[in-house]
């Protein structure tokens, strides 16, 4: 995972965020996926490849803590 700097397009929020300021933006770009903070859109980007991602994504869905 690295911050890289990068230009304001293809990003979105999920459907399931609120409107308070506590959500990320995704997009996807070839086969990366770039996550940002939305209060700090030109601050740092956390790039993950597909396959980080998908378990993140697992790990999230499978997750009994909450």
């Amino acid at each position: 995972m690295a911050a890289l700097p990068t230009p304001d397009r293809g990003w979105f929020k999920s459907s399931r965020s609120s409107d308070n300021a506590a959500c990320v933006e995704v997009r996807f770009v070839g086969g990366a996926v770039d996550v940002r903070d939305t209060k700090d859109r030109s601050g740092p980007v956390l790039a993950f490849d597909g396959h980080s991602w998908v378990s993140f994504l697992t790990g999230l869905k499978t997750d009994t803590t909450s």
